[in-house]
């Protein structure tokens, strides 16, 4: 079991006492705050940390993403998935991780599970990106099915596709010991770790 601290909200400074803590691996929403709070801690003379990108990451951000991000756990499209393996061409491979839509909600992005298990042969096969497993986010209150189904999927793709899908980032401070119960292999815990996040001025 992975733990994967989200700084995302948090000022560098609240981040800057996780990596004093011997936390090296941390999880973000939006690259620019990303890049920021990833100079910013360098100044400080920081251990490097290993960053994930979490959630939906747009088309024309995926080469900046590709150099800064250690794994994107949030492609949603096969087309995202190609702008990654272009952006990493020559390079070691990216890990990536599949974000599955179960919420069935219009604000959520990520895969539906039958386009996945249709495009998943395309998305092995892209040079420079290594999909490592899936990712989800459930609706509060239907946790445990939405991650029971996660884990389903990620077998029937791993057996069709002959590759083993160790990794699945399910379940957050709310939830997280549901999907631990379900199979999670990462779960992504913020509030939990560094608290509420602070509200933004205006």
């Amino acid at each position: 079991m992975e733990l994967l601290p989200v700084s995302k909200g948090h000022p560098p400074e609240r981040a800057l006492l996780a990596v004093a803590a011997g936390l090296r691996t941390l999880g973000e929403n939006y690259l620019q705050e990303c890049a920021a709070k990833d100079s910013w801690l360098r100044a400080a003379g920081a251990e490097l940390v290993s960053w994930h990108l979490l959630g939906h990451l747009q088309r024309n951000k995926a080469k900046h993403a590709a150099q800064l991000f250690a794994c994107i756990e949030g492609v949603d499209s096969l087309e995202v998935a190609r702008r990654l393996s272009e952006a990493r061409s020559g390079q070691p491979a990216l890990a990536v991780l599949c974000e599955v839509e179960l919420t069935g909600l219009p604000s959520r992005s990520g895969f539906e599970p039958g386009r996945l298990e249709r495009e998943f042969p395309q998305l092995q096969e892209l040079p420079g990106i290594r999909v490592e497993g899936l990712m989800t986010v459930a609706e509060p209150g239907r946790g445990r099915q939405a991650f029971f189904r996660c884990r389903e999927l990620a077998e029937r793709l791993a057996r069709a596709g002959g590759q083993a899908l160790p990794t699945l980032s399910m379940g957050m401070s709310g939830d997280f010991q549901e999907a631990i119960e379900e199979g999670s292999t990462r779960v992504r815990l913020g509030s939990l770790l560094f608290g509420e996040r602070p509200t933004r001025p205006g």
